[in-house]
This record gives structure tokens, C-alpha cells and sequence, in this order.
């Protein structure tokens, strides 16, 4: 066929078909339709049968299950369809579709993806629609888009509606949240039921707020025993369980404030009850931390945020005071509506007292076999979760290696540029996440704090706090205040400090050595007291 010939063919092919391959492009608004419907099927059946009345040769389904409108770009059959458009610049496509509302049921998007395809020389043909550029076909085509905009618009209203309502009657109506499966009930219709997730969520739940499992990483190294969850190391579940700790679901509530669901009861079991939640969530808020240590602390005022007025229980606040010839360091109460307001006491005579309360908290040399029974406990824990890690750490450096090789061997066969890039970033990423996965568990089992020194040290605090303070510098002193005692310390200007602050770590030693070996509550509690202490260890080896 001349040159000529062709340009007079396909002046008068008013189908624009000259020449080109058959794409067809198949859309259902869920994946729901997708795998139990038959929507994708008979789009591409009525398609394949408007190819052959062109004449034009099928190439190539791109079946979509993607939802909602928005950027055409986000919809990953679409995606692959301009990708694979783009791979074939020798190609000439027709991209064909079944209705005006699969293409796009957005305006903007709508003419930003027939823009895409014109500067493809790609040709569009809708089976329910005629595509004409002229003024008044785009005027048409504008009208028709924008319904499709305001169907999907409404039917989004409608369903946010119809979940709202399901909410505020107490159910769940989204996907089923970890310890719960969503099952149809004849009454009930769709609701949430405890698994043996859930029922392996309780016991963690009900063990923390015992304080049998002090920290979170415990808690989720405790469910990660179970089975509750399976795939990564404790320590990377902290984020979720910290969301399930404050979700009121778990304890049988219902709750939504995006769309303004206030919290009510719901309709399913909870895995706890409403009083255990809110203590839990008590225990981990901020102030029950470490956190609780100021910025602003002073080697001047090393007490400072330590302190509450005895009257009040507001903080004392420590400042210099002028005299005729030299500055003095006092703590005083600052709050206008107490009674000793501006009744300061000399900083050295308050620091002083402080040193008789640690320096009389000394345990009897008695108490050492007690020390280290504990201590032998706590630390064979600490090793063998220690280790059990890093054997799942070897386990996956092997599944990552073999990934490497995979893409190693993907990357060498392909000529493919942008899939060879592709390929080298996942590459890269595997080998950053192998060159991580060492520290990222913190372990206790490590050659620079041996047994014999983290005994010697922990024993050493625990004897002699108040010679383990004078070796520390003022950020460690003050996180050494809150593993010594249980809260802040009383103050009186007139009397001092009161008698009864004993430090938390001594009257458990002393209740256990008075009582019962065999009992377990107080074995438990001292247990539970070595954890921070294992921990201020290893942070501060200057104990």
C-alpha cells in the first residue's frame, strides 16, 4: 500500500482503527465484585465482540478492581496499562472500555487521563458513549463526567451513612481489628467475635495490668511466645500494641470521632473489662516514665522536679537568692494559694538531708544470696530471649540472602533499564534492613557487660545508692531517682523530709527477707524491680 493510499484510508476511517492493536480495559467498583461477581467477564466479552466488528486485533485485558475516583494514576490496572502503552512507542493501541463511568468519575482526572492517552496517539472508544472533540461533544462529555463525579460523590454520602448508623448502634463496620473475627450472626447481622488471638490478648492484657509483665516490649515478647504475632521481633510491635492498649474496642466499646461517633457500648464481648483498660492506660501514660525527668535540670538544683511542697504537692522549684555579699542556692514553694508560698530552705541543707535518706537505705550484707537468686532470675531470662532472637534473626538474614540472589540473578537477565533500577533499589533495601537487624534487638547478653560486672553494679546500687549517686552525672541522677523510689519526695520547710521515705528497692528486700521465701507475690514484685534496674545497667555503665 502506497504512502499516499494509506493517508487517504485513514482520512476516511472514521473509527480511527487503521493499523491498531486492541487493548481492552475492564473496571468493577470492589474487589468484593471482582472475585464473586462476573463484572469483568462480561465487560471484556462485550469488548472483544465490538474488537471483532472493527476488526481489530485483541491484545490484552487490563481488569481493574480499584475504588473511587481521584488520580488515574492510582489505579494500578491503569497504571499498567500506560506503562505497557509506553513500552510499545512502535504501536499503534485502541484502548477500549464499556462505559463512560469506568474510565474516570472524577471531571478533573477525567480529562487529564483523555489528555494522557491523546499524547500517546492512543484511540478511545466507549461502547456506551461516542468520543467527539468537537465543542459541543466536549460540552456533552464534561456533563456526563461530571454525573458520574456526583453519582460517585452520593453513593460515598450513602454508605458513610449507613456505617455511621451501624456504629452508633454499637457495632464494628470496618475490617476486623487483631483478636477479633467478623462472622454473620442471624440476629445480629454482621459482628466481631473473640478468636484465640484475642483469648491469647487477654492473658497478656490481664498479666500487665497485674504487673507480672512490667514493660511493653514484655508484653509483646509475651504475646510473640504465643503466637499472637509471629512474623518480626518484639521489639517491633510496640507501636501496635501501644495502639491496642489505648483502643476502648478491647474492652467491648465503640468508638469513631472522624466521623463523630462518641464512645458507647458496643454490641460485641470485650477481651477486658472498661475498669482493667482504663488502668492500663493510666499506667502507660507519660508521667509513669522516664520522660518524667526535666529538661532544665541544674547541677545547682539537682533535686529540682524531684520535689513536691508536703502541704500542696505542688513542685518546689530551687533558685538563687542574693545576700549583702555573696548568692545562695534555696527550694521553696511557688504556689500563691499554699501556706508555705515563699518559705524557701538552703539547697545545701536539703541535699544534705536527701544523702542521710540514701546513705540509711543501705541493705544489710545478709540480703546478698536474696540479690543474686534474683538477679540470676532475671538475667537467664534476658539471655535466653536474647538468644531466641538471634536465632530468628539467622533465620531471616537467610530468607533475605536468598531474596538477593533472586533479584541478583532478575537484575543480570534483564535488559530492561527501568526494571533493572527497580530491582537494584529493592536489592539495596534488603541489604540495609540485614546490615540493621543486629541492633535492633537490645539485648543484655553482649561481651562489654559481662555477668560478673552487671551483678557487681546492681548489687552495688542496690547496697550503697547513695555512693552510686556520687559517681553519677545529674541526667543519670535523676533517672536514678525514680528506679530508687516508688514517687517524688514530700518536703516540709519546718520539718524536712517525712520519716516514712524508705526507697521503694529497700522495703522489698526487707518484706522479703521477713516473710515467706516461698512467697510468690513478693518473689514477683522483686523480679519485676530488677527489670529497670537490668536496664539502668546497660544504659549508664557507670554505676
Amino acid at each position: 500500500m502506497s504512502r499516499k493510499t494509506k493517508k487517504v484510508i485513514e482520512k476516511y476511517d472514521i473509527n480511527n482503527t487503521l493499523g491498531r492493536e486492541g487493548l481492552i480495559y475492564a473496571r468493577v467498583s470492589s474487589p468484593r465484585q471482582k472475585t464473586e461477581g462476573h463484572g469483568l467477564e462480561s465487560q471484556e466479552g462485550r469488548c472483544r465482540i465490538e474488537l471483532r466488528r472493527l476488526n481489530v486485533p485483541y491484545v490484552k485485558t487490563f481488569p481493574d478492581s480499584y475504588s473511587g475516583g481521584g488520580d488515574f494514576m492510582e489505579r494500578p490496572a491503569m497504571k499498567e496499562l500506560l506503562n505497557y502503552i509506553d513500552k510499545n512507542p512502535h504501536k499503534k493501541f485502541l484502548v477500549i472500555f464499556d462505559d463512560l463511568k469506568r474510565f474516570a468519575r472524577d471531571t478533573e482526572f477525567h480529562f487529564k487521563l483523555r489528555t494522557a492517552f491523546k499524547s500517546r496517539n492512543v484511540s478511545l472508544r466507549c461502547l456506551n458513549y461516542n468520543f467527539d472533540d468537537t465543542p459541543e461533544g466536549r460540552f456533552v462529555e464534561t456533563i456526563m463526567a461530571g454525573q458520574a463525579e456526583l453519582e460517585r460523590h452520593q453513593n460515598r454520602r450513602q454508605v458513610i451513612q449507613k456505617m455511621k448508623a451501624r456504629l452508633e448502634a454499637g457495632y464494628w463496620t470496618f475490617g476486623s481489628k487483631k483478636g477479633y473475627d467478623i462472622i454473620k450472626d442471624p440476629i445480629h447481622g454482621k459482628i466481631a467475635v473473640i478468636n484465640d488471638e484475642g483469648r491469647m490478648l487477654k492473658e497478656g492484657l490481664e498479666k500487665f495490668a497485674n504487673r507480672d509483665l512490667i514493660r511493653k516490649v514484655d508484653l509483646c515478647r509475651f504475646l510473640v511466645e504465643k503466637g499472637f504475632w509471629k512474623k518480626q521481633k518484639p521489639e517491633r510491635y510496640i507501636d501496635k500494641i501501644t495502639h491496642i492498649l489505648q483502643d476502648c474496642f478491647y474492652c467491648g466499646d465503640i468508638e469513631y470521632p472522624e466521623w463523630e461517633v462518641t464512645r458507647r457500648k458496643g454490641q460485641h464481648e470485650g477481651i477486658i473489662d472498661p475498669k482493667t483498660l482504663r488502668f492500663i492506660q493510666e499506667l502507660i501514660k507519660p508521667k509513669n516514665e522516664i520522660k518524667r525527668i526535666r529538661k532544665d535540670i541544674s547541677e545547682d538544683f539537682p533535686l529540682r522536679g524531684l520535689l513536691v511542697c508536703e502541704n500542696c504537692h505542688s513542685h518546689l522549684t530551687g533558685a538563687w537568692s542574693k545576700g549583702r555579699k555573696n548568692k545562695y542556692p534555696y527550694y521553696f514553694c511557688q504556689n500563691s494559694s499554699c501556706s508555705y508560698k515563699g518559705k524557701s530552705v538552703n539547697a545545701e541543707i536539703v541535699l544534705k538531708n536527701f544523702f542521710k535518706i540514701l546513705k540509711n537505705s543501705s541493705l544489710n550484707n545478709k540480703i546478698d544470696k536474696v540479690i543474686i537468686n534474683i538477679f540470676d532470675r532475671v538475667w537467664n531470662d534476658e539471655i535466653n530471649s536474647f538468644k531466641k532472637n538471634e536465632e530468628n534473626n539467622e533465620k531471616e538474614k537467610i530468607v533475605l540472602e536468598e531474596k538477593i540472589r533472586s533479584l541478583t540473578d532478575m537484575v543480570i537477565k534483564t535488559d530492561n533499564q527501568k526494571l533493572k533500577e527497580i530491582y537494584e533499589k529493592q536489592i539495596e533495601k534488603i541489604v540495609n534492613k540485614m546490615e540493621n537487624i543486629n541492633s535492633e534487638f537490645l539485648g543484655l547478653y553482649k561481651d562489654d557487660i559481662p555477668y560478673r560486672t552487671a551483678l557487681d553494679k546492681s548489687l552495688g546500687l542496690l547496697k550503697s545508692p547513695y555512693f552510686a549517686w556520687q559517681k553519677l552525672n545529674i541526667k543519670e541522677q535523676q533517672e536514678l531517682f525514680f528506679f530508687i523510689f516508688e514517687e517524688k519526695l514530700s518536703h516540709n520547710p519546718k520539718t524536712g523530709y517525712r520519716t516514712d521515705n524508705i526507697p521503694y528497692s529497700k522495703r522489698l528486700f526487707e518484706e522479703f527477707a521477713t516473710a515467706n521465701t516461698h512467697d510468690v507475690d513478693t518473689k514477683q514484685n522483686l523480679t519485676n524491680q530488677f527489670i529497670p534496674l537490668l536496664e539502668f545497667v546497660k544504659r549508664w555503665g557507670s554505676v
